[in-house]
């Protein structure tokens, strides 16, 4: 029997008008400080709602589903691509991700702000149906403290950490899709560049 996915039917995305709500994507290699620097966002803008993304991976030590990430099934995912559900969706270290349409649509709409941590793979997708996504791609300050932070981690496994290495230099190289490039060498210098530029687009 065929897997599933491929007999998913390929629908073409519609591109989203501009809504009054600001969409801020935020990607980076596994191990860049990504998810650091969005929890700083999120508390120093409050108005900001955070797009909790959909997983089929296993939850890692202090996950919580609903609030780190939504685990669900392959079989719910798939579910879900054939349903039109996914805003963006991708196939990543073995596992699925994917973002809500609806709930971006809805918090958009509504006029509020969304923050969204996807990597290079989803900013491609959800800009062609959200073009005036606000995106920032973090970057390491070197491969080498990259994969010191990785090991330093103590989540994955050496074979894990060198997929992740090759993924990253694949990321690093698209980094000029972004609008903005904020280099994570010292959090607290990178945290205020973030701040800036988020500042400057609910300012104008």
């Amino acid at each position: 029997m065929s897997h599933p996915e491929a007999r998913l039917k390929k629908k073409q995305p519609e591109s989203k008008q501009s809504s009054s709500g600001r969409l801020f994507i935020l990607s980076a290699p596994s191990g860049a400080g990504k998810t650091t620097l969005c929890q700083e966002i999120l508390k120093s803008f409050p108005a900001i709602r955070y797009s909790i993304s959909h997983t089929t991976r296993m939850p890692r030590l202090g996950e919580k589903d609903g609030v780190d990430y939504y685990f669900i099934t392959e079989e719910e995912f798939i579910n879900g691509i054939q349903e039109g559900s996914w805003a963006e969706w991708a196939k990543v270290h073995d596992n699925y991700y994917g973002t809500s349409s609806r709930f971006l649509d809805n918090i958009l709409i509504s006029g509020s702000d969304v923050l969204l941590d996807i990597d290079v793979q989803g900013t491609i997708k959800i800009i062609k149906q959200y073009p005036d996504a606000i995106t920032i791609f973090i970057m390491p300050p070197s491969l080498e403290k990259l994969n010191q932070r990785l090991r330093l981690r103590g989540t994955d496994s050496d074979e894990v950490i060198e997929k992740r290495l090759q993924n990253a230099k694949k990321e690093i190289d698209r980094k000029n899709l972004y609008r903005h490039i904020v280099v994570n060498d010292r959090l607290e210098k990178a945290k205020q560049e973030l701040f800036q530029i988020i500042h400057q687009y609910q300012t104008s």
